[in-house]
């Protein structure tokens, strides 16, 4: 089973900054990354006038679009969906990070840049990511440490440590 590692923390936290530079650490060391990202609000990933947005507009309730080098697919849901409902539209990956979906029970890493609120330590909280320690029993990173967090997941795509 591919492991699956959510990032989370408040708006403005850094989780953004912070994934990416994790994503790139992983990327130099060979992995193939997954990424699924939470948006709170809505979003529109095709532009008014191309095909596959009148499609939608004609009232499809899914869309794929495929070329030689990519694949998106937008599906209208009923309800919002979690992570379980997404995970398997990801293959072909060595391990999917998500950004947000704090919520959920997977495995989670919490970022904090100085000043915003911490979430407060879960069970399912497996490292933090700040610049002063602030739960005891996990292990801590500095916000420039992405090869750190990336040494955690790597053990964790090795299959050690996984929860």
């Amino acid at each position: 089973m591919t492991p699956i590692v959510s990032f989370v923390g408040y708006s403005n936290s850094g989780k953004t900054t912070f994934l990416i530079k994790v994503i790139k650490e992983l990327k130099k060391r060979g992995y193939r990354v997954g990424v699924i990202k939470h948006d709170g609000h809505d979003f529109e990933i095709d532009h008014v006038g191309t095909d596959t947005w009148k499609h939608r507009q004609a009232g499809a309730d899914v869309v794929c679009i495929a070329s030689a080098q990519q694949i998106a697919v937008v599906q209208t849901t009923a309800k919002s969906p979690v992570l379980d409902d997404i995970i398997p539209f990801i293959n072909n990956v060595d391990l999917i990070l998500t950004e947000g979906f704090k919520q959920e029970q997977k495995p989670q890493i919490e970022v904090n840049r100085q000043g915003t609120e911490c979430l407060g330590k879960k069970d399912n909280t497996i490292a933090l990511v700040a610049e002063a320690m602030i739960y005891e029993g996990i292990p801590h990173f500095r916000l420039e440490d992405a090869e750190g967090v990336a040494n955690l997941l790597e053990n964790m795509i090795n299959g050690e440590g996984r929860r």
